[in-house]
């Protein structure tokens, strides 16, 4: 494992775009990316998950896009930036716990795929990047939230090799069952008319399938470093 410490040259106003399926390694990349420069961390998933729960708590009828599009104002949804204890809030609870479960496992692609939560996740999304010196993960960073972003990387994996990352991360889950979930959400993420899952243009592709964590943080870390350094990707 490296034991790079974080660097104070041009890295440190950088922003980095990581985008992917589930399970391709997005979350783990990007925070130590971000652990590794010293740079705050955005996961911009767990910004939809919330907006996800508070409709579910609040008995917001999920498949119904209108009534979702009707309260897509009311949720405060607040996201802590270390990379090391990144923390999500709605109206000042931490939900970061409630996030992964099945209810809004089951529900956050719906919710995700209304137009008024996207342009309000946008605007969020857009304030926190504003300062620069931050790794943003999600699923359209490079294609619609920062699309200038000097770093756009796009991870991705076998479906065999997510579904075991995906499965191991909740402890253990059949893993023949969260492909065919990974599959079908990669279907609605990649196919929904507003901001859809795709591959950044001027993006780095890197297939995580056959890499260790720290070997794919190792490559977006010289990557980032390059950009920073004059070098371009």
């Amino acid at each position: 494992m490296s034991t790079d410490a974080p660097v104070a040259d041009a890295t440190d106003r950088l922003v980095i775009a990581i985008d992917g399926p589930s399970g391709s390694g997005k979350s783990s990349t990007s925070r130590g990316v971000a652990a590794r420069l010293g740079l705050r961390y955005l996961d911009t998933g767990a910004m939809y998950r919330a907006v996800t729960w508070w409709m579910l708590d609040h008995g917001v009828d999920v498949s119904d896009a209108a009534a979702v599009a009707a309260h897509a104002e009311e949720p405060v949804v607040e996201s802590g930036t270390d990379p090391l204890a990144p923390t999500i809030s709605v109206d000042g609870v931490d939900v970061s716990v409630e996030i992964r479960g099945e209810a809004v496992n089951g529900a956050v692609s719906p919710v995700s795929a209304v137009p008024e939560v996207r342009a309000r996740m946008l605007e969020l999304q857009r304030a926190a990047a504003a300062e620069g010196g931050i790794v943003v993960e999600g699923r359209d960073i490079g294609s619609v939230v920062l699309p200038d972003a000097p770093v756009k990387v796009y991870l991705t994996a076998d479906p065999e090799a997510r579904a075991a990352r995906r499965a191991l991360e909740e402890g253990g889950s059949d893993v023949a069952a969260t492909q065919a979930s990974l599959l079908q959400r990669d279907a609605i993420d990649s196919t929904r008319a507003t901001s859809p899952l795709v591959m950044a243009d001027g993006a780095a592709h890197l297939d995580t399938t056959a890499h260790t964590l720290d070997e794919v943080i190792d490559q977006v870390v010289a990557l980032a470093r390059s950009v920073a350094a004059g070098e371009g990707p």
